[in-house]
């Protein structure tokens, strides 16, 4: 049987072990070096670019997010055992692990790694297709003659880069379509290697629950159970008609999915449709200064996602949720796209003050949608505006400083309210 070496790379017939390095972190499938979608996944990756950047967090806990109010954007894995998950509210996180090092998340810090790996995927396929910051799928076909060894071998010396040359660590699915290849890369996490080939699809997907297809959450799953549908085989049982009358254009994808079949493509370069940043308040606000100074920061925070994506957007967006949990949104169309922190907050800061101080607010979020590429786009400021040429050299000086002395080198005083 095809054998791969995670760690020297080596390739062998057989065996527990590589017979040149001894190690016993190797893969061994019938389909190995025959399968060329991947998915890989980096492990716990914003929780893993703290540690790496902050040794002292190695062995603890570390949950990535902000204030008792606040949900968690992702934790470790030291966190995961505990039942912290990505999106829990904050204060149930600390409960179930009280122990932990709560972070704000560094954004720079995450796209400048993202940056990183991404570079090392394009060095092995023109078709990458990024899902977010850490996640990609890539199509290998065609690459063996490329670079003289299978897509396995390839995939195995991207994951042994990405941790000698970036400190990170990521999972990889390998399989004959999209889907299978994520449902893959969630197989072993951390550090894991999971094969899906074509022969064993049928038997693999049996017994396993609905719920590891991508996009089924909480409703779609009480809809499923409902339909006496919890395993693949129950949606065997369904024919293609009757799945299309009980779940619409989602029954044509479960009909598909449930034969391990997947036609799309991987997308390289798929766009971004929206950057947005928001916050939940450790306690409900109507303080116009406090609010002032969180739009301000959240702008800022698009602006720099923005910039490190080299995109722009023509639609600025303002979330609010009051006390009583009621959402209220304003979005407005610019005459010319931007990126810039200072045209998105006072874009943002006019939109609220249509609205009106009807808070206390909960939460607040800023966004920018309908985006085009930066060279595309106005990098002045607002022209029917005299001071905004000035505001905007300001803007790309402290972009400068901050580039090279870190991002608290330099604040505005907005942004300490």
């Amino acid at each position: 049987m095809p054998t791969l070496c995670r760690d020297c790379l080596t390739q062998f017939k057989t065996g527990l072990r590589c017979p040149k390095c001894r190690s016993p972190r190797v893969k061994s499938h019938t389909e190995l070096f025959d399968l060329t979608v991947a998915h890989m996944d980096c492990d716990a990756f914003y929780a893993s670019v703290e540690k790496r950047d902050n040794p002292e967090l190695a062995d603890k806990p570390v949950i990535i997010g902000g204030g008792r109010r606040g949900v968690v954007s992702t934790a470790c894995y030291i966190a995961r055992i505990k039942g912290v998950h990505s999106a829990m509210p904050m204060f149930q996180a600390l409960k179930l692990c009280p122990e932990a090092v709560v972070v704000r998340p560094r954004m720079s810090a995450y796209v400048e790694a993202s940056r990183a790996i991404r570079a090392m995927m394009d060095e092995l396929t023109p078709s990458v297709e990024p899902l977010s910051l850490d996640e990609a799928f890539m199509d290998l076909t065609g690459t063996e003659k490329l670079h003289g060894a299978p897509p396995a071998v390839m995939l195995a010396k991207l994951i042994k880069r990405m941790k000698d040359e970036v400190g990170l660590t990521g999972s990889i699915g390998l399989s004959h379509n999209k889907f299978l290849a994520k449902v893959a890369s969630d197989l072993d996490k951390p550090r894991g290697f999971s094969v899906i080939g074509k022969a064993e699809t049928d038997e693999f997907l049996r017994d396993k629950p609905v719920s590891m297809i991508w996009g089924v959450g909480k409703v779609t799953k009480q809809s499923l159970d409902k339909a006496g549908i919890r395993t693949f085989a129950d949606l065997l049982r369904w024919e293609r008609k009757d799945l299309g009358a009980r779940f619409g254009s989602m029954g044509d994808r479960l009909y598909f999915l449930a034969r391990g079949q997947d036609r799309r493509r991987i997308s390289a370069n798929a766009p971004v449709k929206s950057i947005s940043n928001e916050t939940t308040f450790y306690d409900d606000t109507s303080d116009i200064h406090i609010l002032d100074g969180h739009i301000w920061r959240l702008a800022e925070n698009v602006s720099d996602r923005a910039k490190a994506r080299d995109l722009a957007g023509r639609v600025v967006t303002l979330k609010l949720k009051r006390a009583n949990h009621t959402l209220l949104s304003r979005r407005i169309s610019l005459r010319d796209p931007t990126q810039l922190a200072d045209r998105i907050y006072r874009t943002a800061r006019e939109l609220f003050d249509q609205v009106g101080n009807q808070g206390p607010y909960r939460l607040i979020g800023v966004g920018i949608s309908d985006l085009i590429a930066e060279n595309r786009a106005d990098l002045s400021g607002d022209l029917l505006d005299p001071l905004a040429a000035k505001r905007v050299d300001a803007e790309r000086a402290t972009d400068s400083i901050r580039e090279r002395f870190g991002k608290d080198a330099i604040k505005k005083g907005r942004a300490l309210r």
